[in-house]
This record gives structure tokens, sequence and C-alpha cells, in this order.
């Protein structure tokens, strides 16, 4: 693959995609709640509540909690958990296979790559940085950039402005129904990645194809180049 190639950049999504950072959200989402006087979840629990940013994993929190939960309220806890989370997001967090290469071959076949996702900007940059990958990226933007947050696609629009490309010529890489349908309603084709943080297996999401690692995502990239006269 080049630079001349289609696709002619490739997004990423962050958490459950290019790393696991369930473990980091789960300790801080627990502390959290533990502060207020409320009780832990297990881990299997929180991944189900990842998706949407920081708001809906409070919202999630609490509907499982079985209590109300007014804006002024899930305002405050919001601002409880980035305190807790801010400090630590890169304690427990770990690279997903294939991550570092894939974007590093990306990178070096000079196709521009990227990161949109729902969490805020800054953890998203500290993150990258944590693991080297934040030099590679062409563009970073984050939940807290201005458009809504997945699924709507404005975060994904957002990007591709700021690539100059159209949304038909970037491939968007996610593991959630908030990644394919914010992708779709950009009108970016989208390949979902299994494993990740889905309440619904990733072959079911609609994706244009699907991938077992990220390894595999150079050939599902030639495949789809091939099969749509691309390249």
């Amino acid at each position: 693959m080049t630079s001349s190639a289609w696709p002619k950049a490739v997004l990423f999504d962050l958490d459950g995609t290019l790393v696991d950072s369930a473990p980091d959200i789960h300790a801080s989402l627990n502390q959290t709640l533990e502060s207020l006087g409320e009780p832990p979840f297990l881990i299997e629990a929180v991944i189900g509540m990842i998706g949407g940013g920081v708001p809906k994993l409070i919202e999630r929190a609490y509907v499982a909690l079985g209590k109300d939960l007014d804006p002024a309220t899930r305002d405050r806890v919001v601002e409880r958990f980035l305190a807790i989370y801010k400090p630590r997001a890169t304690e427990l967090t770990t690279l997903n296979a294939g991550a570092s290469d894939t974007t590093r071959s990306l990178g070096e076949a000079g196709v521009p790559i990227g990161v949109v996702t729902n969490k805020p900007d800054a953890e998203t940059r500290e993150i990258l940085a944590h693991f080297g990958l934040l030099e590679l990226m062409t563009v970073v933007v984050g939940g807290d950039a201005g458009p809504d947050k997945k699924p709507a696609p404005g975060l994904l629009l957002l990007a591709c402005e700021k690539l100059g490309l159209g949304p038909a010529e970037v491939v968007f890489v996610g593991d959630s129904e908030n990644d394919v349908d914010a992708a779709r309603a950009a009108g970016m084709p989208v390949v979902a990645v299994r494993g990740g943080y889905t309440g619904r297996g990733a072959d079911a999401l609609g994706a244009v194809a699907v991938i077992d690692r990220l390894n595999d995502l150079s050939d599902a990239l030639l495949a789809l180049a091939a099969t749509e006269g691309r390249g």
C-alpha cells in the first residue's frame, strides 16, 4: 500500500480498538462510586458500559445501580471520575495486539493515520504518547473537539476536514456499534475488529469488513480496494 492508493488515510478508534483501557476505566469508576458510597462493579459489567463518552459511562452505571441521576448530579460525578482517571489513564491500559505494528506499517507506507475517539483529547494524547503512537498520528480528534460524539458522524467529518479528504477516501477502524454507526452516517467505509467493547458481535454491526486483529487490517484494505475497483 502506498500513499497514492485507496484509502488515502486510515482513522482508528482508541478504546477497545488500539488499546485495552477497560482496566483503568473499571478501577477509576469503582473508586468514584466508592467515594459516593456506592458498590463496585465487576470489570465485565464496566466493559458493557464503555462507549459514548464519560457521561454515558456514568449514566449506564447509575442505571445498573437502579438509581436516578439528574443532569447536575451526573456532571458532578463525571468531574469526579475524570479527576480520578486522568492521573492513572495508562496504569493498567495495554496496547491491543498489532496496534503498534499496524500503525507503524501504514505510516511507513505513506498513509496518513489518526485517532477519532469519544475520550477527551488530553487523555487520548497522553495514552498515545505513553505507547509511542502520538508521533505517528497526522490527526487526533477527541470527544471534546466540538461536534457530537459518536455515533454521530461529526467527529469523523472533522477529522476528514483536517486531513483535507472526503469521507469516501478514508477508512475508519473501530470495535463497537458507535464506531460503525458513526462511520456509516459519515459515508465512510468502516472495518470492525472482533473482541472489542461491543454489546453485539462485530460481525453483526454492518461494517464493510470484519477482522480478528489489527494485524489483519492491511489484507482487509487490499481486498476492499480490489472489490471497489480502487487503488
